[in-house]
């Protein structure tokens, strides 16, 4: 069972063709999903019958989270073959800022153990691994996908060669008990009723930097809201040829650490923070805002928010 309460919807800024779809004047995003609570009860694997909460307020300067992290959907067997962790409810708090900028540098993210963002259910984006492998590897166990200190870091997303026990949301469990999301929330989008029979720009959280997150769907043209939804595509690329020293293709094919993938602007529809300018059905005047995508990098790995 799910409750939710929520209310507001606004807009900001307005988007300037001249500036290459940067947004121009003062940006607030205090009238969208705020103040925003629910509940949810339901089954998570060995841990049994928990009930998820979350909620978030704003005052005149800030939106803050409280909840306990457990998902608003249903999960994957934990603790399974590839991940021996089981989920348990944690103490989550979190603020933003209300007026977010776009600044001139951006700021790497993407974990292991942080959290550079939070789903609207309070659960983490977390899109980095803990998972390292040496030069030298050439089985899965010279590797150490827990406490990784080697050059060649894992993706959890997009490669068959490690488990790392993820579920159909593309997310599984910290030892800490903290479950989160390593790319597409599907769960999020399934409860938005959103599907390739039925796209919709979901909102589904908001980044540290006070800007939302949204899943899959994008407007085909990023300052026209009524042009058709489709699928969002990162901008990264896949190496053609190994990165000198990286362990050889023959066992770990590329696309399975993230060096193999090098941003190409305009290659997709994002910048090289899986993020961009556009309207959406909350700020139909346009706002800056991230994406969660099929492919690398799956989530953002760096802020642009100063």
């Amino acid at each position: 069972m799910v409750l939710l309460t929520s209310c507001g919807a606004g807009a900001t800024g307005t988007i300037d063709p001249s500036s290459g779809g940067a947004t121009t004047g003062v940006t607030t995003t205090a009238a969208v999903a705020c103040p925003l609570s629910g509940s949810y009860t339901g089954s998570y694997g060995a841990a049994g019958t928990m009930t998820a909460t979350w909620g978030w307020t704003c005052n005149s300067t800030t939106r803050s989270l409280t909840g306990n992290g457990l998902p608003n959907h249903s999960v994957g067997a934990f603790p399974n073959v590839g991940n021996p962790n089981r989920i348990s409810a944690q103490s989550i708090s979190a603020s933003m800022t209300l007026a977010p900028a776009l600044g001139t540098t951006t700021t790497m993210v993407g974990g292991p153990g942080g959290a550079s963002v939070y789903a609207l259910n309070s659960v983490k984006f977390d899109p980095g691994t803990a998972g390292t492998c040496p030069g030298s590897a050439t089985r899965a166990s010279d590797c150490d996908l827990a406490m990784g200190r080697d050059t060649w870091r894992v993706e959890a997303l997009g490669q068959s060669v490690f488990n790392f026990g993820v579920d159909a949301n593309n997310a599984h469990v910290q030892p800490t008990g903290a479950y989160h999301y390593h790319g597409m929330p599907e769960g999020l989008l399934a409860n938005a009723g959103a599907s390739a029979a039925n796209p919709k720009m979901v909102l589904v959280g908001w980044a540290s930097d006070g800007f939302p997150v949204y899943a899959r769907y994008c407007y085909s043209n990023a300052a026209e809201a009524t042009s058709a939804l489709k699928v969002c595509r990162g901008s990264f690329v896949l190496d053609a040829t190994a990165d000198a020293g990286r362990p050889a293709t023959s066992f770990v094919p590329l696309g399975a650490f993230g060096s193999d993938w090098n941003y190409s602007a305009g290659s997709g529809d994002l910048d090289q923070c899986n993020g961009r300018t556009g309207v959406t059905p909350e700020f139909p005047n346009g706002i800056y805002h991230y994406m969660a995508t099929d492919s690398y990098p799956y989530f953002s790995r760096c802020l642009r928010g100063r």
